[in-house]
């Protein structure tokens, strides 16, 4: 199978839209600056990139239990 001209592309342009909404966290989802971590953690260039989005993540994540607790009643089930 031969790869087209454009395929071959997609990784540094997924990179590049990672960056940009890390660089811009404050204006994105908790959902979409996660899965811009995921992908710098998976492809980031240099060890420091992948460790800041990693650093990020925890940052992320340590912020959505506080959230899921205020949605959910005292039996476990989340409010409607």
């Amino acid at each position: 199978m031969r790869a087209l001209p454009h395929q071959a592309a997609w990784p540094a342009d997924r990179l590049a839209e990672a960056r940009a909404i890390i660089a811009d966290a404050a204006n994105h989802s908790d959902h979409l600056i996660r899965l811009a971590c995921h992908v710098l953690i998976t492809h980031g260039e240099t060890s420091a990139e992948r460790k800041q989005a990693r650093i990020l993540l925890v940052v992320i994540d340590a912020r959505r239990p506080l959230r899921q607790a205020q949605r959910q009643n005292d039996d476990g089930r989340a409010k409607l």
